[in-house]
């Protein structure tokens, strides 16, 4: 080892070439990794949707869910099942485990899926699929004052054809509106008149209706594809559909007998902004795509949207990418002031010129760590990012350990080139201590299991390639710039009637070194040394102080808390609305809107009393839907750098102002999130329905009366009413049967 240091401090130009080299490289790493909110992870779980149209979530589990259950049991490499029943379908969620391939768990799964003796008659095909990485990327409302629903769905058609055109996106969904359909509304009159039933329409419809291939001709010279082409897409092109053909030459046509229409669907999904009707577009990104590079694209769409239309406007509502910037931005900020920091104070203790090549090193880390980050799968991201800022307050210890070192060694006699080898070679055990502490507390992140782990252990590869960088730059590099500059010149052998300009001035900061050595000097043998006599004569009440009164009694005295996780608060207020099963959409939608107009008169309150009197509520997105009884909002407030008050606190007002709420099955008022889930969640398992709902009741009721606790839900909902029929036995003597009678 001394020998390598020796050969770079000798040898400048060798040090010069790796600079160089981890320069060009850096900057070629730096270019090269892909941008996401979250560190890029492979998928881990599968689901199977279940579709089953009529169907309650009783016969849902029993006729589909538990079987595909029992089917699943035995299966090496699955960690958790969970399944859910609901109205018209369901869904099995099965979680593998850390080390399995998940494409061959996927292809067992589906092998015990097919091994199921038999499914409900009307139950659609089951899916089976691996959940894919997807992360939003930017979200933003199609909205107009005087546009109808059906026009701003064909603009947003138009943007997501435009936006699919372009480099890096692929994932795009569209919603804020039902299902389109072709309503045929038969006249019951018109049916008796022409002698016709609603099943012969019915039919009519579904034999005419059609896109089939009806086999090939081959000749001599070429073959024929038998193709029926006659599938309609819009209500006019059914109406002149042949109903029925009479003998005496005469047609019935679907006009005649019925009302053909394009329309939404009659399951409620619409979306507003700010009170105007709005069809939202969300925008995501896989693990191939970059979410800079997309919100960017996307932004300057929009921007020229925009400036070309009026009557209709993009808003934007969610872009995760200003956060990744701020990120960005905080870390080259943290950056600059490291550096000058370091400059100044090193200044004072020990000389300017020294000062500039300790701090040297933080940049020349950070584009060694570059080099090496992407063959790691390190991606710029929100966890990177902080890795990287924690790391730049540790980069320069082991600077300062050199160069002091070095420095002492040259006042003691020695030529600058022997006084950087004895001072580098004399504190290399303690340096490398010292690295290697701070990498194996560090590590003990890439042990941990599941998505904590995953997530966390990019920020310790950051932070271990960073550190590695920085002692192979503080023994190689940091030791050769000083012994050949300016740094090792002792006092008696400066003329400063020569020096000018820089030099002159850097001079005339040594008395500010001499003050700075007078103020160390007085707190060594004043302070710190007598400290550390009482400590080691007096070890045991040491410790206990240390250990007691400052940690022990701060955690217990409740100076500091405890969580697993803090709560992280958000520039958005989202609150979810969940009605019964079957209630109607009109009134889901009274409901929200109360909230929403709460939500404007706290928003009101908060901007008389913000600074410069900015709007506290950017804007407002409500969604009712999809299905009759959900409904939410999702409240987007003014950036948190520009807002006097804190999320939680509005929400906590919008939660007051509308007050208790009957009739709800449930109304959650959530701002930022608890990474790893909800602070407290309790799962009842059992296999008497009864008996588990007895138990959530009193579980719930006992959570409720806790005035620690807010927004205490369960997954349990009440389900739609049901109306049951029996066949009185004069049914069958009129030849009906309940088979008859339901259809």
């Amino acid at each position: 080892m001394k020998n390598l240091i020796s050969y770079f401090i000798k040898y400048s130009v060798a040090v010069n070439v790796v600079i160089m080299a981890f320069v060009i490289f850096g900057i070629i790493g730096v270019l090269r990794m892909k941008s996401s909110f979250f560190p890029l992870i492979d998928s881990q779980i599968i689901t199977i949707s279940v579709t089953y149209p009529g169907a309650s979530p009783q016969e849902i589990e029993e006729g589909i869910i538990l079987k595909i259950e029992d089917n699943l049991k035995g299966l090496v490499g699955i960690d958790r099942v969970t399944s859910t029943s609901r109205e018209n379908g369901g869904s099995v969620t099965i979680e593998i485990d850390q080390d399995e391939d998940i494409n061959v768990i996927l292809a067992e799964v589906k092998n015990a899926v097919d091994r199921v003796p038999s499914f409900p008659t009307g139950m659609e095909p089951l899916v089976v699929a691996k959940e894919e990485a997807i992360r939003q990327t930017i979200g933003f409302a199609v909205s107009g004052e005087t546009i109808d629903l059906a026009t701003l769905k064909q603009i947003a058609r138009s943007i997501e054809y435009d936006l699919r055109a372009m480099d890096g996106i692929s994932q795009i969904e569209i919603s804020g509106y039902p299902d389109e359909e072709i309503e045929i509304a038969v006249r019951e009159n018109d049916l008796l008149a022409y002698g016709l039933t609603f099943t012969e329409v019915s039919q009519a419809v579904s034999r005419a209706n059609i896109l089939t291939t009806g086999g090939n001709i081959k000749t001599e010279k070429e073959d024929y594809l038998i193709r029926a082409n006659n599938r309609a897409y819009y209500g006019d092109d059914l109406t002149n559909l042949i109903v029925r053909a009479n003998p005496d030459g005469s047609l019935v046509r679907l006009g005649d007998v019925a009302v053909v229409r394009d329309r939404f669907s009659e399951t409620p999904s619409a979306s507003y902004f700010n009170g105007n009707l709005a069809v939202n577009v969300e925008i995501s990104n896989t693990n191939n795509e970059d979410l800079l590079t997309t919100a960017e694209q996307v932004k300057e769409y929009i921007e020229d949207f925009n400036a070309k239309y009026d009557a209709v406007k993009i808003d934007i509502t969610s872009d995760s990418s200003i956060r990744l910037e701020q990120r960005t931005n905080l870390l080259v900020v943290n950056g600059a002031e490291g550096i000058l920091l370091v400059m100044l104070f090193l200044s004072f203790f020990l000389n300017t010129r020294l000062a500039f090549w300790v701090a040297a090193g933080i940049p020349v880390a950070f584009l060694g760590m570059f080099i090496f980050a992407g063959s790691f799968g390190v991606t710029i991201n929100v966890l990177s990012l902080f890795g990287m800022i924690i790391v730049i307050g540790i980069l320069v210890d082991d600077g300062i350990v050199i160069s002091e070192n070095i420095y002492q060694h040259y006042e003691m006699g020695k030529t600058p080139i022997r006084a950087a080898i004895d001072g580098t070679v004399e504190v290399i055990p303690p340096i490398i201590s010292a690295i290697i502490t701070t990498v194996l507390a560090f590590s003990t992140f890439l042990f941990l299991d599941s998505r904590i782990g995953e997530f966390f252990g990019e920020v310790s590869t950051v932070v271990i390639l960073t550190l590695v960088v920085s002692l192979v730059e503080a023994l190689i590099i940091l030791p050769a710039h000083i012994a050949h500059s300016k740094a090792l010149v002792r006092e008696s052998e400066l003329d400063i009637s020569k020096k000018k300009g820089i030099e002159k001035f850097m001079y005339k900061l040594r008395y500010f070194n001499r003050k700075g050595d007078q103020f160390m000097s007085y707190m060594r043998d004043k302070i710190y040394t007598p400290a550390l006599r009482f400590t080691l004569r007096n070890q045991l009440i040491s410790f206990s102080i240390i250990a007691a009164i400052l940690t022990i009694g701060s955690i217990m005295g409740s100076v500091i808390g405890v969580t697993i996780f803090p709560s992280i608060a958000s520039d958005t207020v989202s609150i979810e609305l969940l009605m019964p099963e079957g209630t109607n959409p009109q009134r889901t939608d009274s409901i929200i809107t109360m909230v929403e107009e709460a939500a404007w008169r706290v928003n009101e309150d908060y901007t008389s009393r913000q600074t410069d009197n900015m709007q506290v509520v950017e804007n407002i997105i409500k969604r009712v839907g999809p299905g009759n009884n959900k409904a939410s909002l999702r409240i987007n407030l003014l950036p948190g750098e520009f807002r006097d008050f804190s999320s939680p606190d509005i929400t906590n007002s919008i939660r007051d102002e509308v007050g208790e709420v009957y009739g709800v099955e449930r109304l959650t008022f959530g701002s930022g999130g608890n990474f790893g889930g909800s602070p407290i969640s309790i799962s009842l398992l059992g296999n008497n329905t009864e008996e588990l709902e007895a138990a959530k009741d009193e579980l719930r009721a006992n959570l409720e009366n806790n005035a620690l606790l807010r927004d205490v839900v369960d997954t349990d909902p009440e389900g739609i009413k049901e109306i049951q029929i029996e066949l009185k036995e004069t049914a069958y003597t009129l030849g009906l049967d309940l088979s008859s009678v339901m259809t």
